[in-house]
């Protein structure tokens, strides 16, 4: 038995500690092809590590001045679109964990289904329906499909915060003279802070990492997200591996943080909404 516990260790740590290499390899890479010199980054034979680490990638990218929009963009759009997805999905989840009618279950299928879509289906008929609304090439047409987008998720994971509150201290208010309005707004989003929080994080990233409708429902520079200026490294004949790479890392670090952050809180509303109501 010791054998086979031995050996069965063995095998699991080694299975993890490959996992780990596939997943954070790519990062190191991008990282560290950030401080090459833009010449050396494709040549062969391949450096794993820098003969010379120099910054003149991320020179490149903060003299730019429209990196600096690209940035305000997407932070603009990303924090406006998880502000009101997340309040709406505050207000949803309550329902769904509060309140049982007739199709309560098929609403929690559909926004579960809207998450097993891609994208990039829906590309076409939307971009048709936001040009007949004038919405096309607008932050606030962008804004409107990213609130549309967060909404299903975010929404399951606060019915299971929600869930775990006991209905006793809501009632409790009510029977003090709030109405539910007021107890859900004064009572039970104050002990929700953390996972009102975790969901607004996921939207904002959500929002800030997107990149297929904002390519195709940007196309002014001044306009563009983050993920659309990435993009734009990549031309016909060339890419620009060195300042792609540096803006990547300048990109990912604040998303990181905020994952780092809110994933004990997201990771504890998936599994309430699991087990509960």
């Amino acid at each position: 038995m010791n054998k086979t516990t031995t050996t069965g260790n063995i095998l699991r740590f080694t299975g993890l500690a490959l996992w780990m290499v596939i997943t954070i390899f790519p990062f190191y890479w991008i990282v560290i092809s950030s401080f090459k010199d833009p010449t050396v980054i494709a040549a062969f034979p391949v450096q794993y590590w820098p003969e010379e680490f120099t910054l003149v990638n991320y020179e490149n990218i903060l003299s730019n001045a429209d990196f600096g929009q690209f940035l305000l963009n997407s932070f603009v759009i990303a924090t406006i679109a998880g502000s009101i997805s997340t309040a709406i999905a505050v207000l949803s989840g309550y329902v769904l964990a509060r309140f049982h009618f007739r199709s309560k279950g098929a609403v929690i299928i559909a926004f579960l289904i809207t998450q097993m879509i891609p994208a990039f289906i829906a590309l076409g008929p939307l971009y048709v329906m936001m040009s007949n609304f004038n919405l096309n090439d607008s932050r606030l047409g962008l804004i409107l499909v990213y609130i549309t987008m967060c909404i299903p998720f975010s929404s399951i994971m606060l019915r299971g915060f929600f869930a775990n509150i006991p209905d006793a201290l809501e009632e409790a208010a009510m029977v003090d003279g709030c109405t539910r309005l007021s107890a859900l707004l004064r009572i039970i989003v104050p002990t929700m802070i953390p996972g009102i929080a975790s969901a607004f994080i996921f939207n904002f990233v959500n929002c800030w990492n997107e990149l297929f409708l904002s390519v195709t429902l940007i196309s002014a520079d001044e306009k563009k997200t983050i993920p659309t200026a990435l993009n734009g490294f990549i031309t016909t004949f060339n890419i620009d591996w060195g300042p792609m790479c540096a803006a990547a890392v300048l990109t990912i670090l604040p998303t990181m943080l905020l994952f780092a952050f809110a994933s004990r809180y997201i990771i504890n509303g998936l599994t309430a909404g699991a087990v509960k109501g």
